[in-house]
Formats: C-alpha cells, structure tokens, sequence
C-alpha cells in the first residue's frame, strides 16, 4: 500500500515539474520574441528630412527708365523666395554696366563709393523690396542697372536689369531736352528757314519789279 502512494506521490511531483518546464519555457520564448521585436525597432536608421530649396526669385521693373538732370530715380527690385531668410544672412548688391565698364555701386546692403550718398537702398528687406535710389541724377549717371541678391546658402540670383537714360537740362528759357532732340529741332528750323525762303522768293521778285515801276512812272 505505501509502494502504491510513494508511486503516485512521484507521479504527481514529475507532472508538476514537467508543468513548470513547459511554463517557463513559453514565458522565455514570448518574452525573447519582444526583445527581438524592440531590438529591431531600435536599430531602424533615423530619417533625415532635407531643407526646403530657397527658389529665389528677382524682378527688376521696367526694363527701361528716364529721367531729368537733377531728378531722383528709384530703380526697383523685388525678390521672392520659398522660405523667409534671416536679414542678417542676406546680402544685396547693385552695379552698373555702360560703355566704361562694369561698376559697383551698392555691396552688403550698403554704398561702395568713396565720398558719395547718392546712391543707396531704400526698400524694406523684409517685404522682399531691394529697390535702389540715386539723387540728383547727371547724364554721367546713365548705363544698365543690375540687382544681386545673395541668400544664406551662397546662392545669388541677378535681375535682368534696368536702362538707365538722363536728359539734359538746358537753362536756356527753361527747355529741359535730350542732346538728340536738341538736334532735332535745330535740323528742323534750318529746314524752315529754307522752305520760307524757296516760297517767298517769287513773291519778293513781284514786290521789287512793282517797286521800280512805280519809281519810273513817278
């Protein structure tokens, strides 16, 4: 009877046994599928999103301007971009091109002549506005005006330019012409002295043969 009992007892304590080892072998094999789950999760790169492209843009209106001696000019220039850059980064620069050569006039956002407050920037930066003014105009003032705008990432982007041509200012009664319609009416006055000539000819004859008729008759 008590073999009998010690047999179940044995029985009974290897089913518990052989419970446990099932158990705990489940538990570990759950448990190392998370582990590799999270380790895998873990070791995915991170992504690394590139900046947005500036996509500058620079408009100079009109493309060609007039102007008076003495007047003050305001040649325009406005700019466009994807992203609104820090002022501090942004730099703009005005040259003129004529028949001398190429010249720098505004550079850093500030005039490059020696001895000279004609020229400076007088649009609002952060609106995009670059625009240029020159005082007191000269004819020695004319040529292309070219705007630079050079943003944060180095990248600068020139307008397409804008044609400067000053008058000239006679003091003369007051006339304010360009030399080439100075010509133009002096061409023109001589060719009317002429015709007035051609045509009152004949008629001056007539008047000096009526003249010496009367003369004899008296």
């Amino acid at each position: 009877m008590s073999q009998h009992i010690e047999k179940l007892y044995r029985s009974a304590v290897s089913s518990f046994i052989l419970y446990l080892l099932v158990d705990v072998g489940v538990s570990g094999g759950s448990v190392s599928k998370e582990n590799a789950a999270v380790t895998h999760i873990i070791a995915q790169p991170l992504l690394l999103t590139t900046s947005e492209p500036w996509h500058l843009l620079v408009a100079q209106t009109p493309a060609k301007e007039k102007a008076k001696e003495g007047e003050t000019v305001v040649l325009n220039c406005h700019f466009n971009t994807a992203r609104r850059p820090s002022l501090t980064d942004l730099m703009v620069k005005w040259y003129k091109e004529d028949e001398n050569g190429k010249m720098d006039l505004l550079e850093n956002n500030v005039t490059v002549l020696p001895n000279n407050s004609r020229f400076f920037m007088s649009g609002d930066l952060s609106h995009g506005d670059a625009s240029l003014v020159i005082l007191n105009v000269t004819t020695s003032d004319h040529g292309i005006y070219f705007c630079e705008v050079t943003l944060p990432d180095g990248k600068a982007v020139t307008g397409n330019g804008t044609k400067l041509r000053i008058r000239r200012a006679l003091g003369l009664f007051g006339i304010e012409e360009s030399i080439g319609t100075i010509i133009g009416v002096v061409a023109a006055g001589i060719g009317g002295v002429g015709v007035l000539i051609i045509v009152l000819t004949p008629q001056l004859r007539k008047c000096i043969l009526c003249m010496r008729q009367g003369s004899r008759q008296a």
